[in-house]
């Protein structure tokens, strides 16, 4: 098992993405996917406007978690109200991507 804090990123490229279908998923995401046990951090929205070379713009709705270890992520994993939000909102989504990291701030180093 890893040991640190556990950053969750999850990017959804939608089908529909007009802006009522984007702030739709950020409700659905507020509505499934907050006040998970372990949970230190959380924040959905969606694709802002800048347009620097380096910004990756190929995805319309963001979702950010911050877990306090493995076990915390890996139970919101199998969370029922986790599956309901896949459930309810995947026939919308063109690409999902996650990137998980182990992350650090200056307090817990």
């Amino acid at each position: 098992m890893q040991s640190g804090l556990i950053s969750h990123m999850v990017y959804f490229t939608l089908k529909d993405a007009s802006p009522e279908a984007c702030q739709h998923l950020v409700g659905e995401c507020n509505k499934y996917l907050t006040d998970h046990p372990g949970t230190l951090f959380y924040a959905a929205g969606t694709l802002a406007d800048y347009s620097r070379p380096v910004n990756d713009r190929e995805f319309h709705v963001a979702l950010n978690v911050v877990f306090a270890n493995q076990q915390a992520h890996d139970q919101y994993q199998l969370a029922p109200r986790h599956e309901q939000f896949i459930q309810a909102n995947r026939d919308n989504w063109a690409k999902v991507r996650v990137f998980d990291a182990v992350v650090s701030t200056p307090e817990t180093r």
